[in-house]
């Protein structure tokens, strides 16, 4: 009996609610709404993407990165010397080499770092990235270095849609397909009872391992499905953008997606929706508006969520609906 309650709680989880169609309403409505940023818009979805691959392990597993950048460098380099060097343009193919390359190296990195907890792990986490970095950049002939791999170009996506180079229309819908594809992927994961697992160890350690589970093997294979998500974004990055440089593999962005996650709210699935959104946006509007001190307001707005939101948006959002319920309930 408690099993079939523990069942039907779980199928209950997995249902989707209404409000869940609102991201991806937005999401369409932008496309026609701001026909002249969709290469912007393209560049957000990608970086929900990326967020929601950190999201599964610092959000549901309670593994602490500084460097996924790593995993979304990985992918991006994949894509980008294949088609440099081997002509493989196909795009959905080479998404499909970029998780595969990014989840391998997430996977023996993860045999090795996930040893470790707290400060030593994030420590570990930063020091693959860079050790990424430096590969990338000393194997020139390769990943062209410093200056990194220009001028790529890819194949019809399905032989039917050419990517526009001018507009972005063909890769904002191609991105954000392939978003919602990984979303339901990693929804599920987290909804099973393997992500429920995950969330058990991130809240009691000690006690998931005092029932006997395989604590370290479900945190391995958790940071090396989210080394492909990110990968597949690293991968997607290089196929919009038609390049791939260092940037990929830089701090900047390992720090940006964690940015995006305290602003949105990370372990609540939506945040790198809210998170990307706001913080993409602010920072376009800030380095329109005063181009040399734009990091200042960005600074100014963190200080003020882990003041005041420490969940993020989203966290405020159910503190703020939890308490009117409060008033009502009175």
């Amino acid at each position: 009996m408690a099993s079939f309650t523990a069942a039907e709680q779980l199928a209950r989880r997995h249902r989707f609610q209404w409000w869940e169609t609102l991201p991806w309403i937005a999401a369409l409505a932008a496309f026609f709404a701001f026909p002249n940023y969709l290469a912007f818009g393209t560049q957000v979805l990608i970086t929900i993407l990326f967020a929601l691959s950190v999201d599964l392990v610092l959000g549901y597993a309670g593994i602490v990165t500084l460097g996924h950048a790593a995993f979304f460098g990985a992918g991006a380099y994949t894509v980008g010397m294949l088609a440099s060097h081997f002509g493989w343009t196909e795009p959905l193919s080479g998404l499909l080499a970029a998780a595969l390359v990014a989840g391998a190296v997430g996977l023996v990195s993860g045999l090795v770092l996930l040893r470790t907890t707290g400060l030593t792990l994030l420590m570990l986490t930063l020091c693959t990235m860079t050790l990424l970095e430096q590969a990338a950049n000393m194997g020139a002939a390769w990943t062209g270095g410093f200056d990194g791999i220009p001028g790529l170009s890819f194949g019809k996506i399905l032989g039917l849609f050419s990517f526009d180079v001018l507009y972005f229309r063909s890769q904002y819908l191609y991105v954000l397909t392939v978003l919602l594809i990984c979303f339901l992927i990693a929804r599920t994961l987290i909804y099973s009872s393997f992500g429920q697992s995950l969330t058990g160890v991130r809240e009691n350690l000690l006690r998931m391992h005092a029932v006997g589970a395989p604590v370290r093997a479900r945190l391995v294979i958790a940071y090396a499905i989210s080394a492909a998500l990110a990968g597949v974004a690293g991968g997607l990055f290089t196929q919009a953008t038609g390049f791939v440089n260092l940037a990929v593999l830089g701090l900047e962005r390992a720090a940006g997606v964690l940015i995006v996650l305290i602003l949105g709210g990370y372990g609540r699935l939506y945040g790198a929706f809210v998170g990307a959104v706001a913080y993409m946006v602010l920072e376009h509007f800030l380095a329109k508006a005063y181009p040399t001190a734009w990091q200042l307001g960005i600074g100014i707005v963190l200080v003020v969520v882990a003041l005041y939101a420490r969940n993020g948006i989203l966290g405020l959002a159910e503190t703020l609906r939890g308490k009117r319920r409060q008033r009502s309930a009175s």
